[in-house]
């Protein structure tokens, strides 16, 4: 049973591929012992002259193990497509539940989850789980087929039916202790080994120019080949795990047949289906030997998984925003509603970080509240509601510029796309592209340049419709003549709607949009 519930359709599902798999392994048990009586009692007759040959039926005994066949074909068939079925829709449906739980956390006391740690949790260690759901039902139809086949052997003798019973009961335990021993260490180290590799992956990714302009790439490729040797050796060992349990559980299996052969008492047909059963009961407890394999895997990806799940809180939709500002207080500075103020001071000041701290994205280090309130008492919705920033370092989504303005509210339709993109400076530059709103924007915002990433960034915080406009160096990167026309156009907007300004610029022209200043030294630490 997962920890993590399925839903009723899954279940279902489920249910219907357990069927699938316990049809599969009764028919491969009945199929091999049919084959061994039906082999053994042809050769007999065979051997005993041509009258015994002519009273052999050999048509309806064919005919059923070509039956039993396609059964056991279409069995196998069924479990794995409706197994799949199953995992593949709870899985995402459940990394979708987890996203929603990262998505709702507070930025600014949120487990601190690089984004390769979280990729590799959303993606690998779902996966480990994905092959727990999807074994599922074969542990049910093991013991099934497992029974099946104590029955069929207790034709040759209860020794042997009895025999057969107790090597069946040993052998879950004795492939769990063995799987354990030789896979628990290796998954523990392959899931932190992939969570260091795709962490180190992200983050060059992101600083693929960079590497690209200065010479970085050998020293880089390196770094990465050091970190993906871990993980290499990790699968390595699970790998001999799995043959090593592969090889115990032949030997197994050969072990059984000879022991249940040796306590038959039946005639050589009857003996000939007691030794094919009792092999093929070992074989279909194969699922047993898969799971045990695959267990110090899932165990470690429902330790990483549970970070994430228990997560306080559920995603919900964008908070609507506060149709009036609340006053600020900067320090000893209060600003009302409907102010306009730029925050000035030396580069590495904390300008950044008091307008992120605003929004909500990080704690505050200056004396910052809200209507009186603290920030760092105000819940992130709260601040969500009033607050709309465009920072310094525009963070794009990988999809289309449509795409990336929707992320401002629900319900946006296309021409308040047009209105805002125009305001930003940037209408032209889209109606020109040959998609227009639909251009797909890879990772980073793709081939726009810096001034129109931030420009999208803009536009999308203008989209938003909070009280607060908090705007981080909004014309860094573009000429003089875009720079005036993009302060004159965002002016406008803010006379039409009333919007209450925070900036931070270091660019005469953007600071004109400010009707005051304050430094931030004089905020109050």
């Amino acid at each position: 049973m997962t920890p993590f519930p399925l839903a009723a359709r899954e279940r279902r599902t489920l249910r219907q591929a357990l069927a699938c798999a316990t049809i599969a392994g009764l028919a491969a048990i009945l199929l091999l012992a049919l084959s061994g009586w039906f082999l053994t009692g042809a050769a007999i007759a065979g051997a005993s002259g041509t009258a015994a040959v002519a009273a052999f039926n050999y048509l309806i005994p064919s005919a059923a193990i070509r039956g039993l066949a396609i059964l056991r074909t279409g069995g196998r068939y069924g479990e794995r497509l409706l197994s799949h079925q199953a995992a593949l829709t709870a899985m995402a449906d459940l990394r979708g539940r987890l996203f929603g739980k990262l998505a709702a956390q507070d930025s600014r006391t949120a487990p601190d989850l690089a984004g390769g740690d979280a990729s590799a949790r959303l993606i690998g260690d779902i996966e480990a789980l994905e092959d727990l759901v999807v074994r599922r039902p074969s542990r049910p139809a093991s013991l099934a087929a497992a029974l099946f086949a104590v029955a069929l052997v207790a034709l040759a003798g209860w020794k042997a039916a009895l025999a057969l019973a107790l090597l069946l009961a040993a052998l879950p335990p004795l492939l769990t202790l063995a799987a354990r021993r030789l896979t628990a260490g290796p998954a523990a180290k392959a899931a932190e080994a992939l969570g260091a590799l795709r962490t180190a992956f992200v983050d060059y990714a992101a600083a693929r120019p960079e590497i690209i302009a200065y010479g970085l790439a050998p020293r880089v490729a390196d770094t990465i080949a050091d970190l993906s040797r871990p993980l290499d050796r990790a699968r390595a060992a699970l790998a001999r795990g799995d043959g090593a349990v592969a090889g115990l559980l032949a030997g197994y299996g050969a072990l059984t047949a000879a022991i249940v052969f040796a306590l038959s008492d039946a005639s050589a047909p009857i003996r000939a289906l007691a030794l094919l059963a009792s092999a093929a009961s070992v074989e279909v407890m194969a699922a047993f030997a898969r799971t045990a394999l695959r267990q110090a895997s899932v165990e470690q990806g429902l330790a990483r998984l549970a970070t994430l799940s228990e997560l306080p809180g559920e995603l919900v939709s964008a908070p609507p925003a506060d149709t009036v500002a609340r006053p600020i207080g900067l320090g000893s500075h209060a600003l009302a509603p409907g102010a306009r103020v730029a925050i000035t001071g030396a580069s590495g000041s904390g300008k950044t970080r008091l307008m992120e701290a605003l929004a909500g994205l990080r704690t505050p280090v200056h004396a910052l509240t809200l209507d009186g309130t603290p920030i760092a008492q105000c819940s992130a919705d709260t601040l969500r509601r009033q607050f709309a920033l465009a920072p310094q370092d525009a963070v794009l989504i990988a999809g289309s510029i449509a795409d990336n303005l929707r992320v401002a509210r629900p319900g946006i339709i296309e021409a308040a796309m047009w209105e805002a993109l125009h305001t930003a400076c940037l209408d032209a530059t889209v109606r020109a592209m040959p998609a227009g709103l639909e251009t797909s924007l890879a990772e980073a915002g793709g081939t726009l340049s810096g001034g129109e990433r931030k420009r999208l960034s803009l536009a999308r915080a203008l989209l938003a419709g909070r009280p607060w406009l908090l705007l981080d160096e909004p014309s860094e990167g573009l000429d003089a003549a875009t720079e005036a026309e993009l302060v004159r156009r965002v002016d406008a907007w803010l006379r039409s709607t009333g919007t209450s300004l925070i900036l931070v610029s270091h660019r005469p022209a953007s600071l004109a949009l400010a009707t005051n200043r304050i430094d931030i030294a004089a905020i109050d630490q």
